[in-house]
């Protein structure tokens, strides 16, 4: 049986590749390949590679028993005899199980382990070898431990004696004469001391890494669960997002068939009346056909006495001259339901032209401004649909670039538009889609769409989001800011126009103005009538707020804060984020990250416009409130080194 050849095939296959015997405790790695657990920690010493494909593993791979092989070698020896190894491989086996059990020969024989090392004759002995340091009073001075590993390796060089110190300035082992001469001056411990702290340092480090495992672990499967739920509110809110464009389309389905049943009413009416018309002028055709062949009859008439004195009357219908109606298809129904279809895409698309995130708050300012879909109209022919131009940014002040604004300004009243001189308002626009919806005798083709009579309505919607600043600094004023009013971590400088924090509270008198908690200040003046503009510079967009406050805010307690009470307003940069405070709602903003920013008020419109200011003035946001009392120019600063500046306007 040992002599077939399957039998030697399936031996082959069993013998382990370096020690060239069946294996003995086989393990596999992960290149495949199956090897003796000693045989191939006795390669590994350096570097970890397979001793047979050459493949080279970063770090020490796991070394598992492969069971199903270890029974089939057990079963194979069990069934075949045993060949003898050589005399030279047997060895190495020898040394390598030696090595893994870590046994310490005796120097003198090299054979027997050692019972004892002698650390004055630096060797280990075995227990034969050992006799003479037992027996020879001349060895009984020598001092015998226990077996030592890496004797040699605790030899001092210098001074060929045993390190039994650790010195930790030096970071080294040290023997007695190290101690007495080099390290006379330092701190020492014994090895076993050393290790031992330097046992319980890894163990601690051992420790700090598991948990610092588990946490990591926790995270990843804290966000394994947060992308589960990103997931589900994603699909979620795609779906509400579909529900709601749905209804949309549903919505503008339903609009596209009332004006179309309108238009197809109307065609009916109109055909209607061409019919009946028709059929008349048929039966006319036909009563004066009839008196035709009657006075064809009578001129044929031979007898002349009959003849003269017969006398033949018209039909009714020929007295009447036929006419073609003028009819159209251009009622006020139709035509108001065309003209809002037209204005309705003009409006949807001034909506799309603007960034997704600017949307809300353009619907926001449309509404503040009046545009209130679900009312009425306040009378028959007016419209609540905004103007798809200036209805995004009716509060700001148009750019006078328009032919009307160049030849005659108009001063827009408190119910009507906000926008400044050279704007179109809201009377304008009302008046505008009158004459859209009033379709008189004018208009009499079918499709042309509406003329407003306004021709601001041209304009392209890119001039209505800047503004020159020269139209602003019209109305610029010299502002200074109140000593009285800044708390007392302020410093004012450069003629009270420059603002800044300091780290510690500076020593100012006591007065009721003077804000007693946050680092803020009021301007000496206020406005309480007309329109006045003026500009800061800032020295960081971050924790820094310009805004507008009463002379009646209150200078105590954290509500005194700008924008944290109903008697102040601001635009603030905190960290990385710009928004709107106002009885300490706030409304998130884009953030333009300006370096100098221009404010704009308007008493008899109640407003104040934030600016952008370059080259021309960018408006991003607008505050409306009523002007009940005297406002004031204010700033908060809440890190030392920022600094607010007035600028001086040319």
């Amino acid at each position: 049986m040992s002599g077939s050849p399957s039998l030697m095939n399936l031996k082959d296959d069993l013998t382990c590749s370096i020690c060239l015997c069946a294996f003995d405790y086989p393990v596999t790695i992960p290149c495949g390949h199956n090897f003796c657990q000693s045989c191939l920690l006795a390669t590994w010493k350096d570097s970890y590679c397979c001793p047979q494909c050459r493949t080279v593993f970063a770090t020490k791979p796991d070394l598992k028993k492969n069971t199903t092989l270890s029974n089939v070698v057990e079963s194979f020896k069990a069934r075949s005899p045993e060949s003898p190894e050589p005399p030279e491989l047997k060895t190495q086996v020898m040394a390598s199980e030696r090595e893994q059990k870590k046994v310490i020969l005796c120097d003198s024989c090299l054979e027997a382990p050692a019972s004892h090392t002698c650390l004055t004759c630096m060797a280990s002995y075995c227990e034969v070898h050992l006799r003479p340091h037992r027996e020879n009073p001349v060895f009984k001075v020598h001092q015998l431990s226990e077996p030592i590993q890496d004797l040699l390796e605790r030899i001092c060089k210098d001074h060929y004696k045993m390190m039994d110190f650790f010195c930790p300035q030096h970071c080294s082992p040290i023997c007695s004469v190290c101690l007495q001469q080099v390290h006379s001056m330092c701190n020492f411990t014994s090895l076993e001391q050393h290790k031992g702290a330097h046992e319980a340092g890894l163990q601690k480090k051992c420790q700090l890494l598991d948990e610092k495992i588990m946490k990591n672990h926790a995270v990843i499967d804290q966000m394994k669960d947060m992308q589960t739920t990103l997931k589900n509110s994603a699909m979620a809110q795609k779906h509400a997002l579909a529900t709601e464009y749905r209804h949309i389309q549903e919505m503008l389905a339903q609009e596209e068939h009332e004006a179309m049943k309108a238009l197809d009413q109307e065609m009916e009416t109109a055909q209607g009346r061409l019919q009946t018309l028709t059929k008349r002028f048929h039966e006319n055709i036909k009563s004066m056909g009839k008196a035709k062949e009657d006075i064809a009859d009578l001129l044929h008439q031979s007898q002349t006495i009959a003849f003269l004195q017969t006398n033949y009357d018209l039909p009714q219908a020929a007295s009447f001259d036929p006419y073609a109606p003028r009819l159209s298809l251009d009622s006020k129904k139709v035509m108001a339901a065309q003209g809002f279809a037209v204005h309705l895409k003009e409006f949807l698309s001034g909506i799309l032209r603007v960034p997704l995130g600017d949307r809300m708050l353009l619907l926001k300012k449309e509404t503040a401004s009046g545009f209130t879909p679900s009312k009425k109209p306040e009378r028959e022919g007016a419209t609540s649909l905004p103007s798809p131009l200036y209805g995004p940014f009716s509060q700001f002040p148009p750019s006078p670039q328009g032919t009307d604004a160049k030849k005659k300004p108009q001063k827009p009243t408190k119910k009507g538009s906000q926008s400044s001189s050279g704007g179109m308002g809201n009377k304008s626009l009302q008046r505008s889609m009158e004459n859209l919806l009033d379709f008189g005798g004018e208009r009499k083709g079918l499709g042309q769409p509406p003329r407003p009579e306004t021709t601001e309505l041209k304009e392209s919607p890119d001039m209505m989001v800047f503004v020159k600043r020269s139209d602003l600094l019209k109305y610029g004023t010299v502002l200074t800011f109140d000593p009285k009013t800044a708390n007392k971590r302020i410093i004012l400088s450069e003629d009270l126009t420059k603002a800044s924090v300091s780290e510690e509270p500076v020593h100012l008198p006591e007065c009721p103005e003077r804000f007693a908690v946050c680092s803020q200040v009021l301007t000496s003046k206020g406005f309480s009538r007309g329109r006045h503009y003026w500009e800061v510079r800032l020295s960081n967009n971050n924790f820094i707020g310009i805004g507008l406050a009463y002379g009646s805010i209150n200078r105590k307690g954290p509500s005194s804060r700008l924008g944290r009470n109903s008697q102040s307003w601001c635009v603030e940069w905190f960290n990385v984020k710009l928004s709107a405070w106002h009885n300490s709602i706030e409304t998130v903003l884009s953030n333009p990250n300006p370096k100098r920013v221009g404010v704009l008020v308007d008493c008899e419109e109640g407003t104040a416009t934030f600016y952008t200011v370059a080259d021309r003035a960018y408006p991003f946001h607008c505050f409306v409130f009523p002007f009940t009392e005297t406002v004031y120019p204010a700033i908060w600063i809440f890190s030392s080194g920022l600094s607010v500046s007035l600028c001086k306007l040319h």
